[in-house]
């Protein structure tokens, strides 16, 4: 169940400027990131070769591709903000996605969420997300970005 609910454009709007929530902390197994290799052809060493990673990368072992943390964002931010009265949603698009932090392979991250922006069209809103995707006893984040989502009445 999310942590914020709005009904409706207007609910949406009252939302703006507020710190809507955290979601559950979900752990990074290495075969999540070599299925992510897979899915995406992404096979650089750092990813899935846990051996060479632990000897040779600066990181002590394999980490998560940074989009592989990215695509947490739409399944985390279902646990931060549900959004009724809409007969849709879709993902739109980001307009900043910075990647502070690697992730290593075994820890813990979450995503908190504040409406930074909402703007309302014909036929629905647009809720501009800031997204932060904390790593469990680290104080620097995995990724900051701003994500779009638009939603449909």
């Amino acid at each position: 169940m999310a942590q914020t609910t709005v009904e409706g454009v207007e609910g949406v709007l009252a939302k703006v400027g507020q710190h809507l929530g955290h979601s559950d902390w979900v752990e990074i197994t290495q075969e999540q990131v070599d299925m992510f290799a897979e899915a995406t052809h992404d096979h650089q060493w750092i990813h899935v070769d846990v051996e060479r990673a632990k000897r040779e990368s600066p990181f002590g072992g394999p980490i998560a591709h940074g989009y592989l943390t990215l695509s947490l964002v739409s399944a985390l931010s279902g646990q931060i903000i549900e959004a009724t009265g809409f007969r849709m949603g879709v993902n739109y698009g980001a307009d900043k996605i910075r990647f502070m932090s690697p992730v290593p392979v075994g820890a813990r991250v979450r995503a908190s969420a504040t409406l930074d922006e909402a703007k309302q069209f014909e036929g629905g809103v647009q809720m501009n997300l800031g997204i932060t995707m904390e790593i469990e006893d680290q104080s620097k984040p995995a990724m900051v970005a701003s994500i779009l989502f638009r939603r449909y009445l």
